[in-house]
């Protein structure tokens, strides 16, 4: 189920001490993105979901969509048969979803190591770490603002992480660097720190052309026209608007064959209504106008449909997360998304806690068991999301995606072949027996069971004696072996120096800016 790239220090030779090096020896696996053999689980029947798509074209048709300051959007749209009044666009019932279907129902996005890449779609669930947050936190410094050296950090624990398919974009903001020049270096962090794949810049769309060209240097200019290397967050600002920022980076990507992750970023209450069912057609559409205005803009480009989705503390105002509502809205955006015939993606580590506590834990068990059971296929936020995406947490980072490999193995069902049935460890055992020693056990102990790289299961003496630590300092520890192991993945020198020719003369062509 895995590739593995194995990297060893010093290894003896001879049995035991064969042995005892492949044991302490550095290894670096990356599970291949899962394959799921269990049924999503459906939380709408027929007649209701049939009621939300009407609604949705009720909604697109009637209400209509905004398209602020981006007259050529308008165009199109106008040019497609829509009802263009100001930057207000009224889609007739039938076209958005009519458009949506030209985009693919599952792509691969290229790694620049091929046993990296990943399929976006279908049965599969790529797993992608935290995005956007500007602060950090850890044991030692607690929190503060992100800087390059943090996000580097994550772009290793990225790689490193064996449950992990996919590196990401922005896993924290940088911001010791210029505003206008970060996307280089977080850029530069993805292509040269790891080698899976990643996300371009989305926050100008200058700085997704620049992304495109920086992967024409890392793949290919011919290679980047003819497949999909990276993957980008498109948020639409909920309710039932579409920014120009966002979709001029769309528009980039779309045109040069790049995949979009069209999201709308629904706080339930405030930028929704307060029910599920109303939050659902809204997402729906917002979906549905996204998607088929990329289509607009290349037929056939890839795009992955979004819903990022939490409720509201009606007391404070504050989002809440790992709720019973977010869940249902996930569970029936996903059946959604499928009727659209569209890859999904949602979910992921949520918490709106300020430490990696208990309330972590429970709330992101839950969003991401919904996330494995309602079809996603990619899954940004992973691991390390602290404090409502406000922190990037280095030691929650390492816990949640030590917990991915649950979900890996949930997604596996269940075993029924020869060797599963267990039939001849049942013969040899019989009544009254154990099965410690039988040759069943003695064959597939190795791989019975799902093991933690993070938590303790030790007796209490020997757990005291190691100074009762707590899941947080579990997860420090597990930080700084991985930063201690990290070893860089090879890269061809000639590219390494054609990024660094880029970024170099690109940053010399501007001035600093901190807005």
């Amino acid at each position: 189920m895995s590739d593995t790239a194995t990297r060893k220090r010093g290894r003896g030779t001879g049995g035991g001490a064969a042995r005892r090096a492949e044991r302490t020896a550095v290894r670096i696996e990356a599970a291949r993105y899962i394959e799921r053999n269990i049924p999503n689980l459906e939380m709408l029947d027929d007649a209701a979901l049939e009621l939300i798509e009407a609604n949705a074209e009720t909604v697109l048709e009637e209400i209509g969509v905004v398209f602020s300051e981006n007259p050529a959007a308008l165009d199109r749209w106008r040019e497609a048969g829509a009802d263009v009044q100001g930057d207000r666009v009224r889609i007739p019932k039938g076209l958005a979803r009519k458009l949506c279907s030209t985009a693919p129902a599952q792509f691969t996005q290229h790694a620049r190591n091929p046993e990296r890449s990943v399929e976006i779609g279908g049965r599969n669930l790529v797993f992608a770490p935290v995005y956007g947050p500007p602060f950090v936190r850890d044991r030692q410094l607690g929190r503060r603002y992100a800087t390059i050296e943090d996000f580097r950090s994550f772009v290793k624990l990225a790689y490193m992480s064996k449950w992990m398919h996919h590196s990401g974009g922005t896993v924290c903001e940088p911001t010791d660097i210029p505003v206008n020049k970060r996307h280089f270096d977080m850029l530069m962090a993805h292509m040269t720190l790891s080698d899976k794949p990643f996300m371009g810049s989305v926050t100008e769309p200058s700085r997704a052309a620049d992304s495109v060209e920086m992967c024409e240097i890392l793949f290919g200019k011919e290679f980047v026209a003819e497949n999909t290397v990276m993957t980008s967050l498109i948020n639409i600002n909920s309710p039932l608007t579409f920014d120009a920022t966002m979709m001029g980076a769309l528009e980039v990507y779309a045109q040069a064959n790049q995949a979009c992750i069209v999201s709308p970023f629904i706080v339930g209450g405030a930028m929704a209504p307060v029910t599920v069912a109303g939050t659902l057609t809204q997402v729906l559409a917002e979906v549905m106008a996204g998607v088929a205005y990329s289509q607009l803009c290349r037929k056939g480009a890839p795009v992955i449909a979004g819903a990022f989705v939490t409720s509201i503390d009606m007391n404070s105002g504050a989002p809440t997360f790992g709720t019973p509502e977010a869940a249902l809205i996930t569970y029936g955006a996903g059946q959604l998304v499928r009727r659209l015939g569209l890859p999904y993606r949602s979910a992921g580590s949520f918490t709106g806690s300020k430490l990696p506590d208990a309330q972590s834990a429970y709330e992101t068990s839950n969003s991401l068991n919904m996330g494995l059971l309602s079809g996603v296929n990619f899954m940004l936020h992973a691991a390390g999301w602290l404090e409502g995406g406000l922190v990037a947490s280095l030691e929650k980072f390492v816990t949640d995606a030590d917990q991915l490999g649950v979900l890996h193995t949930l997604a596996g069902g269940v075993d029924m072949s020869e060797t599963g049935q267990a039939m001849d460890a049942l013969r040899e055992v019989g009544p009254g027996g154990h099965f410690l020693g039988c040759a069943h056990t003695q064959a597939n102990f190795k791989t019975a069971f799902w093991r933690s790289q993070v938590l303790d299961y030790k007796p209490f003496e020997t757990w005291a004696d190691e100074g009762g630590r707590d899941t947080a300092a579990l997860g420090e520890a597990r930080v700084e072996k991985l930063l201690a192991e990290y070893q860089p993945p090879d890269l061809d020198p000639g590219i390494a120096d054609g990024l660094e020719d880029y970024v170099a003369r690109r940053k010399a062509e501007m001035p600093d800016a901190f807005n």
